[in-house]
């Protein structure tokens, strides 16, 4: 088994409240991505194989950071369609959609829980097979020679984690929340199994002056 880098897109398109709308870079976006580019290159980082999903997010990032020729995209590393899940929530049990971050870290656990619980009715995909998907993902790419880059979005990295440790399904909301813009991500093999090795690491914005470009949406 090789061990893989997992890294979440830059900042998208913050305003958006549906998949469509959401799925770009924003300015600082871009910005984070070449930062994390220059960061890889200076610090001698190898990655023979690159992946990233198939939305324009994950793309844009991968070009950001100078990694896109020859990437391999995946649509099972392709993010959970939040906007949808979360609009379903609101017709279905009346959970309104927050406009700011501080009402995302009380809507997202709710959703998480009635989307594992299958209390939401016709979501885009169900929890298990989301898990499904991104387990097979990154089982095949684990199987491959030497390391590998995969650009994703928070909350596959999430769940990533919760197969890793086991993870409750609260827990697991938390840790998508916490989970930043471009931060990296490591499984290891060990023991035959993924385990994590890195978790939300952002060298490339550590320094005062980048502070501000620490984002969560």
């Amino acid at each position: 088994m090789s061990h893989i880098t997992l890294i979440r897109h830059g900042q998208a398109n913050t305003g958006a409240r549906d998949e469509l709308s959401y799925d770009k870079l924003s300015p600082l976006g871009h910005q984070q991505a070449a930062w994390l580019g220059a960061h890889m290159r200076d610090s001698g980082t190898h990655h023979p194989r690159v992946y990233c999903g198939t939305l324009i997010r994950h793309y844009e990032t991968a070009q950001g950071m100078g990694v896109a020729e020859g990437v391999t995209r995946d649509p099972r590393l392709n993010e959970m369609e939040y906007f949808s899940l979360a609009q379903l929530m609101e017709q279905q049990h009346g959970l309104e959609i927050p406009t700011e971050r501080e009402g995302f870290v009380e809507h997202l656990p709710k959703v998480f829980a009635a989307w594992q619980a299958d209390e939401i009715e016709n979501p885009p995909e169900s929890w298990r097979d989301f898990e499904n998907r991104v387990s097979g993902a990154l089982g095949d790419i684990s199987k491959g020679e030497g390391p590998a880059l995969v650009v994703t979005s928070g909350g596959l990295i999430s769940i990533a984690m919760r197969l890793a440790l086991g993870l409750d399904t609260l827990a697991t909301a938390r840790m998508a929340l916490a989970i930043m813009n471009t931060s990296m991500h490591r499984l290891h093999p060990i023991g035959g199994h993924l385990c994590p090795a890195l978790f939300n690491a952002v060298p490339h914005l550590e320094g005062p002056d980048r502070h501000y470009a620490q984002t969560h949406l």
